[in-house]
């Protein structure tokens, strides 16, 4: 699955100077969910190689905070954006929020991890779901009460099980495929507002 499919948003964010497509996934849902708002503080699981970073510091304006942790290393390319700080990083050993330099929790979480694929489609579920399920295990660390999740999700009939037990911790919980996924993509994206800390 080496290939890329140059389709019309591939080129567009060329001619957008982004760093990748899936900017416009974010941008679909967040016109559509109102997720991030300005002067918000947002934390991005996975940020590589940094579109989403790119649309939320823009949208979050001056005065907001975005930040980025990958295991990758990190994107040089997002040293000019001001009001953006990316770490290179495991999620799970972040174990103080002073780690990535603020003190409190973040307004907003987004996540468009993914594994990386095998092409064997039960296998790749079953990756996915991982990434998935630590993600909402750190929520409470990480997002305060009442703030917003998008995270990225393959989808299989066990990502839906635990999706119904995650429910609950939110005011809303929606599920969208935007117009700039792949058709033949199993993947969509769950968004979570107002959530409920324990």
């Amino acid at each position: 699955m080496g290939f890329k499919v140059k389709d019309h948003y591939f080129k567009k964010a060329k001619q957008d100077n982004y760093l990748a497509r899936s900017i416009y996934k974010l941008e679909e849902i967040d016109e559509k969910y109102h997720v991030i708002e300005k002067n918000d503080q947002v934390l991005d699981f996975g940020y590589h190689p940094g579109s989403w970073i790119q649309y939320t510091a823009k949208k979050v304006g001056p005065e907001g905070r975005v930040v980025g942790i990958d295991i990758k290393e990190v994107n040089k390319k997002l040293s000019t954006l001001k009001n953006v700080d990316v770490y290179q990083i495991d999620v799970n050993d972040v174990k103080d929020l002073k780690m990535l330099g603020v003190d409190d929790k973040f307004d907003v979480v987004v996540s468009d991890m993914a594994p990386n694929t095998t092409g064997i489609k039960s296998l790749d579920q079953i990756k996915s779901l991982q990434l998935v399920e630590m993600a909402f295990e750190h929520l409470n660390h990480f997002l305060k009460e009442d703030g917003n999740f998008v995270i990225k999700v393959f989808d299989s009939h066990d990502a839906q099980v635990y999706l119904k037990q995650q429910k609950s911790r939110f005011k809303e919980f929606s599920f969208l495929k935007p117009k700039s996924t792949r058709s033949v993509s199993k993947e969509f994206f769950v968004i979570g507002k107002g959530f409920k800390s324990v």
